[in-house]
Parts: C-alpha cells; structure tokens; sequence
C-alpha cells in the first residue's frame, strides 16, 4: 500500500478502531508533552541558529569591502605618509573612497580597553586609514608593494584573518541549528515509540479479542498511527505558536544594547516554524506505525 493510499484510510476516522487506543493515560501524556517541549525547542534552536548566521553573515560581508591602512612612523612623517597614502589610494583602481580617522575616531575605537580619557594625540598610536573597495576589488599585492614605495610605515590590513574566522562560523552555526533539530526528532521519535509500544503492550488482550473476530494487523495499525498522529499535529502546532510567541517576546535589539541584534525571525522567516508540526506528525507517523507493526508480530 503506497504511502497516499495509507494517509488516505488515516484522514478518513474510524470510530471503532479509535477504541483500540486508550485517549487518556501515561502514554497520552507522554505523546503530547514530548512532542509539544520538544516542537517548543526546536523553534528556538531554528531562530538562534538562523539569527547567528545572519549576524556572522552581517560581519563578514562588512569586513569583506574595508580594509585598513596603518602607519607606524615618526611623529614629524606621520602627516607626510598620511597625505601620500591618500593621493596613492586616489589612483588606486578598484578602491571607492578613503578617509584618515581622526583622534576622536581614534579614541572611540580603544576606549572600551583604554577607557575615555585616553590621550591618543600624546601617544604614538598608529595613524588609521579606512578604505572601502568597489564591487570589482583592487589588487591587494599590487597596492602593498605600492604602499612600501610611498610610505614605508604603511601597512595594508584587508581584513582577510577576519573574514575567514566569521564566514566559518556562520557555515558551523547554520550546521549545529540543524544538528539540534535533527537531534529534537530524534528524541521525540524515540519518546513516541516508547509511548507505542507501552500502548500496545497495555492493549494485548483488545488486539487478542480483535484479532479473533477477525480485524488485520492494518486495521490496528492504522488506529494506533492515526490516534498518536492526531495527538502529535495537534500539541505540537501549540508547541510551534508558544515557542514563536517566546520569540516575539525577546527584548529589541536597542533594549538589549545591540547583543541580540537580528535575534529571532525575519519577514517570511516566520513561516519556517509553522513547518515543525508537520515535521513533528512525521514523526510520530513513522515511529509509531514502525513500533505498531514489530510488536504486533511479536505478539501471539
């Protein structure tokens, strides 16, 4: 029997074959808290693992079209390279605009180590240039050996030790979102398996009786998936809207002070989480007909 044919006979209702299952009890319970908690994780391990990768996503692309130019040299050749780098950038093909940071800029930037009242115009803090690169780039070695020529004290810092660390995070956190997620219905597939043969087991003497007056092993198959089915769709479609209101609820990014920037879901990335409780019903659809057919085998 294909698998339409089976969902079919399951959307269909058999109020007798219903009976064959207990609707209350510890493996009632045990379905529909596993498969609610479990659908609720899953959607938080879904939005952390999408917000991550969006923000290593953010960083990188950031980095990939700066670069910074710093120059280390005497306090009476600073102004001189400075000038010399920017007219050098100014013809520098594939570069789009460069500005020297001021001491203030200067002072922002190492006040979270430094603190405020730092003294960047008394201290022999390297001068910083901030380039950024056209769509197309500019040859990175070429402009090096340029920046040697003209101004001895420059260094060129694409941000390449940068990029490569936050581009392999990005790959790794997208690659532990789905890990959980496959590892949550694992669980759950495991916890409604249990809860199958609990009920089988607890039914041995109906599956007898039925057996005697002549219903299948499909027949009692097929009451035990749809009742366990049915309770899986239904708690963890709950599950899926509490885990998506605990979702609307986290703070903003500006009431967090930035650290939860991009947290949770965006625009259509709403919808993802709706798919978990169907995810969730497969489940529990291949858990439990697989449990409901080798325990029916082993019983006499």
């Amino acid at each position: 029997m294909s698998l339409l044919q089976q969902l079919s006979l399951l959307s269909r209702g058999d109020r007798q074959a219903d009976r064959v299952v207990p609707p209350t009890g510890h493996t009632a319970w045990l379905t529909s808290f596993t498969a609610g908690a479990m659908t609720f994780l899953a959607v938080f391990a879904l939005a952390l693992s999408l917000a991550a990768g969006r923000m290593a996503d953010r960083w990188s692309d950031a980095l990939a079209r700066t670069a910074t130019i710093r120059i280390s040299a005497p306090a009476d050749q600073v102004d001189f390279q400075t000038r010399a780098v920017l007219d050098l950038l100014a013809t520098t093909p594939g570069v789009e605009s460069a500005r020297a940071l001021s001491d203030d800029e200067q002072r922002k930037l190492l006040e979270p180590w430094f603190g405020p009242d730092l003294p960047v115009e008394a201290l022999p803090v390297p001068r910083l240039i901030e380039l950024q690169e056209t769509g197309e780039g500019y040859d990175a070695e070429g402009l090096r050996q340029r920046l040697t020529a003209e101004a001895p004290g420059a260094v060129l810092d694409d941000h390449t030790r940068w990029r490569r660390p936050l581009a392999t995070a990005a790959g790794r956190l997208r690659l532990m979102g789905i890990v959980s997620i496959l590892l949550i219905g694992t669980a759950m597939a495991a916890m409604i398996t249990l809860a199958a043969n609990a009920a089988l087991a607890a039914n041995a003497q109906v599956i007898e009786v039925l057996r005697l007056v002549g219903a299948r092993d499909s027949y009692i198959v097929r009451a035990f998936v749809r009742r366990f089915l049915a309770r899986a769709l239904a708690v963890s479609g709950i599950g899926a809207l509490a885990g998506m209101a605990g979702i609307a609820l986290l703070p903003s990014a500006d009431a967090a002070g930035g650290f939860l920037t991009g947290l949770g879901f965006t625009g259509w990335g709403w919808l993802m989480p709706l798919a978990l409780p169907l995810l969730a019903a497969a489940v529990a659809f291949a858990a439990t007909r697989t449990a409901a057919v080798r325990k029916l085998k082993d019983l006499p």
